[in-house]
C-alpha cells in the first residue's frame, strides 16, 4: 500500500492521537469513580459512581478503545511504518487489541455493580472484592495505555523479517 498523502496522513494521525489520549483520560476518570464508589459512605455517591462508571464505560471508553484500534491500523497502513514491519507497531497493536478485549470483559462486573446500586441492594461491604478489582483493573490499564503511547513517541528500533524483506524489495524497484 502506498503511503497516504500528507493531508490524509495528518488527519488519520490526529484521529488516532485524539482517540488514544481520550481513552487514557476516560480510564483515569473511571478510576476516580471506582475509588469514590468504594470509599464513600454516602449511598447516593456510591450509587452515582457505579451508574456513571457503566455509562462512561459503554458510551466513552469502549468506543474510544475501538476507535483507537481502528485508527491505529489505518494509520499504520498509510505510513512508512506499516502494520507488520516494525516490532514496536506490532507491540502497540497487541497492547491495544488485548486492552480492548479485557475492557469488554471488564464491563460485565461494572454493569452488575451499577444494577445492584440502582436497586439499592449494595450495602457497605457487599461485593467489596469486585469493587476493589475495578480499581485494580483501571489502575493497571493506565500504565498499559501509557506504554502504548510511549511506543508511538520513542519508536524503538527493530524491523521484522517481513519489514526487512519489504525494504529489500523496495530498494530493487526503480523509483
Amino acid at each position: 500500500m502506498r503511503p497516504f498523502p500528507p493531508q490524509l496522513r495528518k488527519l488519520t494521525l490526529t484521529l488516532h492521537v485524539t482517540t488514544s489520549v481520550g481513552w487514557l483520560g476516560a480510564v483515569a476518570a473511571f478510576l476516580a469513580l471506582a475509588v469514590a464508589g468504594l470509599s464513600s459512605s454516602s449511598p447516593q455517591t456510591v450509587q452515582g459512581a457505579y451508574v456513571a462508571m457503566e455509562l462512561v464505560g459503554w458510551s466513552v471508553i469502549v468506543p474510544l478503545s475501538i476507535a483507537s484500534l481502528l485508527t491505529g491500523v489505518l494509520q499504520s497502513l498509510g505510513t512508512v511504518w506499516g502494520l507488520l514491519r516494525h516490532y514496536w507497531v506490532i507491540a502497540k497493536l497487541l497492547i491495544t487489541v488485548l486492552a480492548t478485549l479485557l475492557l469488554l470483559v471488564h464491563m460485565q462486573p461494572v454493569g452488575h455493580l451499577a444494577d445492584a446500586t440502582a436497586r439499592a441492594t449494595l450495602a457497605g461491604g457487599e461485593m467489596e472484592g469486585m469493587r476493589i478489582q475495578l480499581i485494580a483493573d483501571a489502575a493497571a490499564a493506565l500504565p498499559v495505555l501509557l506504554a502504548a503511547a510511549a511506543l508511538s513517541v520513542f519508536k524503538p528500533r527493530g524491523v521484522t523479517r517481513y519489514g526487512r524483506r519489504r525494504r529489500r524489495e523496495q530498494n530493487l524497484l526503480p523509483h
